[in-house]
């Protein structure tokens, strides 16, 4: 496991590195190459490819999920090296190191004929950093009528087990006013940084703590010069929610706003994307998972307990969005991800491939 995550992080795989991340993809492919599993790859399009991997045992499968791709491009975070029980590099912990410890589970169960017996599907993405817009439908996909997913994105302290994280949206707001020459003409413009001003304030104040939704114009631009009325403004917006329900009035209440600003200015708006993943939200069938896994991760020497909200999203959120049970955080424990700081602590890939190894073949011997 420490060589299979050692010869993945000293390949650049920055998302849009579409030759890095399909160089991964193959070192995957050829680690992978286990007798019971059947390979396929679907090539991306702005993006690598997707990988999958099946078993040809009947019946609903569970889903193991990672993603081969990281957020550092070439040049900004490169190289692996050791240092006591730590290993740092670009994806030693999200999540080279996690695929490793799916492998290592893997290959602990084939010569066992585990595998054989179990319906399995294992995805390895190439844009899960990005939101996964080219790989979730094949995720979605595969996730209908599965019993179960588990993620293996980094680890957190004390193995607590993600089991909820908030949904993600993002919008971008575009406003077209009139030009004018803000001494001689002042009158003729039209505004279109007031428009964007008065929509900023009330998209800030659709944020709501109490329940878990959050509104950030992160991003805003607009005019040309401090004496022409603005002809031109846009700005960026991340939306984050707790509960699915409130992600079709958040954004739609996004929306009013927008169109209620530029028409108190009289300018034109224009509003693109929306949600990107629906938040993975605890559920009866994800709490017995949490717990059935947990019981296993104890076993193999690791803690158990429920991890608090995560802000983030991944990919737990979008299988878990077709109401298949997820639980997350299940890779190798570490720090400093998606930092050039990032490591991953070498000890812990054994008893994490251990606990997921366990569960897998409790679900086999119940299905013998």
């Amino acid at each position: 496991m420490i060589e299979l995550t050692r010869r993945a992080v000293l390949i650049n795989s920055y998302s849009a590195n579409v030759a890095g991340v399909d160089a991964v993809g193959a070192l995957l492919a050829e680690a992978f190459a286990l007798p019971s599993l059947q390979h396929e790859a679907i090539p991306g399009q702005r993006y690598g490819s997707h990988l999958f991997w099946r078993t040809r045992a009947p019946g609903a499968p569970i889903l193991l999920i990672g993603h081969h791709d990281t957020v550092f491009p070439p040049g900004h975070f490169e190289g692996w090296s050791v240092a006591g029980e730590r290993a740092t590099g670009p994806g030693t912990l999200d999540m080279k190191g996690g695929l490793a410890v799916i492998w290592g589970a893997l290959a602990a169960l084939e010569p066992l004929g585990a595998l054989a017996r179990l319906p399995l599907v294992v995805a390895s993405v190439a844009d899960e950093e990005v939101g996964s817009p080219e790989s979730s439908p094949h995720l979605i996909r595969v996730a209908r009528g599965a019993a179960a997913a588990l993620v293996f994105e980094s680890g957190r302290q004390r193995d607590m087990i993600v089991t909820r994280r908030r949904g993600t949206g993002t919008l971008g707001v575009s406003f077209s006013g009139r030009a004018a020459h803000a001494g001689n003409a002042h009158a003729s413009g039209r505004n279109a940084v007031w428009a964007m001003a008065r929509f900023i304030d009330a998209a800030q104040a659709l944020t709501d703590y109490e329940r878990g939704s959050t509104v950030n114009v992160g991003l805003a631009s607009g005019g040309t010069s401090s004496n022409t009325v603005p002809a031109a403004a846009e700005c960026k917006v991340d939306v984050r929610f707790e509960r699915s329900d409130d992600a079709t009035a958040l954004l739609e209440a996004l929306r009013h706003a927008a169109e209620r600003a530029a028409e108190s200015v009289g300018v034109d708006c224009a509003i693109s994307g929306g949600s990107n993943r629906l938040p993975l939200e605890r559920t009866p069938a994800s709490e017995a998972l949490f717990r059935e896994y947990g019981a296993h991760a104890r076993t193999a020497g690791l803690g158990s307990d429920e991890c608090p909200l995560v802000g983030g999203g991944s990919d737990a959120n979008t299988v878990a969005s077709v109401g298949v049970p997820a639980i997350d955080g299940l890779g190798p424990r570490g720090e400093g991800f998606h930092t050039p700081t990032e490591w991953v602590d070498l000890t812990s890939l054994r008893p994490k491939a251990e606990a997921l190894a366990r569960f897998l073949w409790q679900r086999a011997a119940e299905r013998a």
